[in-house]
């Protein structure tokens, strides 16, 4: 099992950065590779992600959700992977959101990725992405 914590600091109340980050159907618009997220329920969505060409669809179970506060999701079955995404109120315009993915690689490929930081550095141009999309204008509507 493989580790990534990273860390971003977004220009955006705390309220807005949580908000933006659990609607879960938005992903696509910041986390690469995620084509579709459809919420099935409270506490399931459905991801259909491409990866180099590999097309995998699969559930992601919310297992944690405080409001403003942390995001627990964990993928059902394969890819093994559970992230968590915490959220702290640095002033009232920011906020530091900080991702925590544990993943199992699975298959030559995927492991040498993870070898040569792949994941890591996904993981960090993931936060960045968010950091555009959330404080671009119009992203939050209703804020």
């Amino acid at each position: 099992m493989s580790q990534v914590e990273k860390s971003i600091e977004v220009q955006v109340s705390l309220r807005v950065a949580y908000t933006q980050w659990t609607r879960y159907e938005e992903y696509p618009h910041f986390l690469e590779h995620v084509e579709t997220v459809t919420q099935v329920n409270d506490f399931v969505t459905h991801w259909k992600t491409n990866d180099e060409g590999l097309t995998r669809e699969f559930d992601v179970e919310i297992t944690e959700q405080i409001p403003d506060a942390r995001v627990a999701l964990t993928a059902v079955g394969e890819p093994h992977w559970a992230a968590v995404v915490t959220f702290e109120q640095v002033d009232e315009a920011a906020t530091k959101v900080t991702l925590r993915l544990q993943y199992s690689p699975q298959g030559f490929t995927e492991k040498i990725g993870d070898r040569l930081g792949l994941v890591k550095r996904r993981v960090l141009g993931d936060l960045k992405n968010f950091k555009q999309y959330v404080e671009s204008p119009g992203a939050a509507p209703g804020f």
